[in-house]
């Protein structure tokens, strides 16, 4: 079973931590690599622990801890050329990093686990997000996205939990004063990031009976808050008539509590208890 924890997650730093009886894996890094030990230690791991990284893209609220976690261990980092690229040209690692190369839209496994990046639109080189399967459990990780395109849709349909950005409610955005006019044209724009609204039409798209957890990361301190984006992404699965699925909201102060990507499926098993009467003896004439 697939099991997701994010450590935190917003503009100041996004990681999370994908894990199965066999497999731990962080998706990005962008927290400090002292925080990301931290939280690990929280959520009951250890650094040494870890099998690898996977990279969603290049930007520093996703990979602010890589340069540090590098020299505390040498994990393996599994990214786009592109992202390499950007990377090797922009972080000081102390020593060469063990990069994995992905390529956009394909699969590849790890261990127990199937893993998917396929391709989103956001200000990044070639930003990507994951489906993360075993053979019990299906997760969806969608971070950074500007807008859904019809990929994304088919990508996540059949998934078992997500976690999607929720960023900002548009109203607080357009209210917001401390942002100039040319930021909020780039978070709302088609490289930017998603709304609430904009994450329940995703949701409510790809929402199915057996959709277990959704997740809301990325959202904004000051431009949304986890009950409006929370209720706006509950009354969308109401509408489709889909009424178990648990909505939690990823915190950036802390790590959120570990959630099972699928329903444990339960086994009834029924036994039938016949009982023999014995044979009466015949009388013999």
């Amino acid at each position: 079973m697939v099991r997701l924890t994010v450590l935190g997650s917003g503009s100041s730093g996004n990681c999370a931590l994908v894990s199965t009886g066999r497999t731990t894996l962080l998706i990005d890094a962008g927290l400090s690599a002292k925080q990301i030990c931290l939280r690990l230690a929280a959520a009951g791991y250890t650094l040494d622990q870890i099998d690898g990284i996977l990279l969603t893209h290049e930007h520093q609220d996703h990979t602010n801890g890589l340069e540090v976690l590098s020299s505390k261990r040498p994990l393996p980092l599994y990214a786009t050329a592109l992202t390499r690229e950007i990377l090797q040209g922009s972080l000081k690692f102390r020593s060469a990093p063990s990069w994995r190369m992905m390529t956009t839209g394909s699969a590849f496994d790890f261990q127990d686990l199937r893993i998917e990046c396929f391709p989103v639109p956001h200000d990044a080189v070639d930003p990507v997000g994951f489906v993360i399967a075993d053979e019990e459990s299906r997760l969806g990780v969608l971070s950074d996205v500007g807008f859904v395109t019809n990929l994304i849709k088919d990508r996540l349909k059949a998934a078992d939990s997500l976690f999607v950005e929720a960023n900002y409610d548009t109203q607080l955005l357009e209210a917001d004063t401390k942002r100039p006019w040319a930021t909020k044209q780039r978070i709302s724009s088609r490289h930017g990031h998603l709304s609430n609204d904009q994450a329940a039409e995703l949701i409510e798209s790809v929402a199915h009976s057996g959709l277990h957890h959704v997740v809301l990361g990325h959202l904004s301190d000051d431009c949304n808050d986890p009950d409006r984006a929370s209720k706006r992404i509950q009354e969308s699965l109401q509408r489709v008539g889909v009424h178990e699925t648990r909505v939690v909201c990823a915190s950036r102060r802390c790590l959120t509590p570990t959630i099972e990507v699928a329903r444990r499926r339960v086994v009834i098993s029924l036994s039938v208890s016949v009982q023999v009467q014995p044979m009466q003896q015949m009388a013999l004439f």
